[in-house]
Order: C-alpha cells, then sequence, then structure tokens
C-alpha cells in the first residue's frame, strides 16, 4: 500500500485499496479457476455463437424466458478429442444489477456446477452454494422452477428467479445447439 512521508495511508491509496477489496468481493470465482474444478484435466476452448432468430425463439419457448443476447459464451470441454461437456456464461440482471453465472454441463446436457463470476448486487443477496448445488445432475423440465424441484431461498426471490432463469435459458440453449449438431 502507497503510504505518505508521515507514515499514513494516502486518501489515494486507501481509495484503491478499498476499491480492490470492494471489486474482489463482488466477482466470485474466476472463469478459468470453476473451468479447471469441473473439467479437470481437459482442454477447454472459449466459443462465441450466435443463434438464429429461430433458436431464439426455441430458446425463450423451451426456457419459458427471453434469451438477453443471440450471442452465446460457451466453452467446450474435451478430453482425449471427446467431448466431455460445455459451459455457459449467463449474464443477467437479478434486481437493478448483474449477476454472471457460470454453468457447467456435463456431455448429456445434465447440470454439474454453478458458480458465481459476478454479483454486483448486495452480498447478502448472493445464492449461497447449497442452494446452487439443487441443481446438479438437473435437465430441462417443467419441475426445474422455484417451488418445484428447488426450494427457493428465504430473502433473495429475486436471486432465486434470476438464477433459476438463467439454468432453464443455458439448458435450452444447450439442447437447441444439440440438437442441431453443434453441441458436438
Amino acid at each position: 500500500m502507497e503510504r505518505t512521508v508521515g507514515g499514513r495511508l494516502s486518501a489515494f491509496g486507501l481509495w484503491v485499496w478499498a476499491l480492490g477489496v470492494g471489486l474482489s468481493a463482488a466477482q466470485g470465482l474466476s472463469r478459468e479457476d470453476a473451468l479447471a474444478a469441473v473439467y479437470q484435466g481437459a482442454d477447454i476452448r472459449a466459443e462465441q455463437l450466435f443463434l438464429t432468430p429461430t433458436q431464439l425463439n426455441q430458446v425463450a419457448a423451451r426456457a419459458g424466458t427471453e434469451p438477453a443476447s443471440a450471442l452465446v459464451a460457451r466453452y467446450l470441454a474435451t478430453r482425449n478429442g471427446e467431448v466431455i461437456g460445455r459451459a455457459y456464461v449467463d449474464t443477467h440482471t437479478v434486481r437493478t444489477k448483474r449477476e454472471s453465472l457460470l454453468i457447467s454441463l456435463d456431455a448429456q446436457g445434465g447440470v454439474m456446477r454453478i458458480d458465481v463470476t459476478a454479483f454486483l448486487e448486495p452480498p447478502e443477496f448472493r445464492a449461497p452454494e447449497p442452494w446452487l448445488g439443487q441443481y446438479r445432475g438437473r435437465a430441462l423440465d417443467d419441475d426445474l422452477g422455484i417451488d418445484r424441484a428447488i426450494r427457493p431461498i428465504a430473502g433473495a426471490t429475486l436471486t432465486a428467479r434470476a438464477a433459476n432463469g438463467a439454468v432453464r435459458r443455458v439448458l435450452a440453449i444447450d439442447e437447441i445447439l444439440r440438437s442441431a449438431g453443434g453441441g458436438r
């Protein structure tokens, strides 16, 4: 940290340090660390895909929620040339600020893990790891919803709804891309 001649923190140095602490608290696990933990020993390649207007409509109908964009950020995990999974980034608004989730799927399209990579709302509204763990092994069906197969979060209803919508979108996108031959 920067210090003044008198040994006190300068106002600028304190501001930079506080900003760094605040930003690191708002950020979750890095995408690279999360991917390495889920797909241990795999080769991981980042892709950017664009959904067609027809695919966007299919995602909305299947997920029950509109995709934010036709642009899809996906990571393809392979081992010995075989696809072992795909992970997608879903960035959405919770209340008034953004959250990014990295949703990792197995080769068949089931949820393996969800990592919060950015959360700009107050920390008390962030979904806890055990709650996110409810999605493990899940596929897209009518039961994949809050107060159905997924328990709500007391005091963080908007976070729960936003995360559930993100999982449903990702699962729908993955199904549609795989059916179109884009899931490899």
